[in-house]
């Protein structure tokens, strides 16, 4: 995704409720905006939203990312209900990996986002950690 200018968690907190969720917000419409494997006019919504060009809230009222929303839960559904036990399974194990992986990026965010700024004096260039 090549977005000149991204939006900061604090834009998302007209729909989200706390700095986590507009965290977790943002994350996940980098996600949409880079799955390949959704249709175009989430990904187009996410990189919307991303570059600021949209508001949040515009965009989950506008019908045609709406409707590309549910289109998109009712095929996750349909393929829910066709799994077999054994496929539930694999589905379960994959999902703990990758939510493991995605922790451990938050917690990473989270300290560069929390990480205080030094002044390091006159001519010192501050650095973020």
């Amino acid at each position: 995704m090549t977005v000149d200018r991204e939006i900061q968690d604090e834009e998302l907190m007209g729909i989200a409720q706390d700095p986590e969720q507009g965290l977790r917000l943002r994350r996940s419409l980098r996600t949409i905006a880079g799955a390949t494997s959704l249709g175009p006019d989430l990904r187009e919504m996410a990189r919307a939203v991303l570059s600021g060009s949209v508001d949040i809230k515009d965009a989950f009222q506008d019908p045609r990312y709406t409707e590309a929303v549910f289109q998109r839960m009712h095929e996750m559904r349909r393929a829910a209900e066709d799994q077999t036990y054994a496929d539930r399974q694999r589905s379960k194990a994959q999902f703990a990996e990758w939510d493991a992986r995605q922790q451990a990026d938050l917690d990473r965010e989270r300290a560069e986002r929390d990480a205080p700024v030094h002044d390091f004096g006159r001519g010192g260039s501050q650095v973020q950690r």
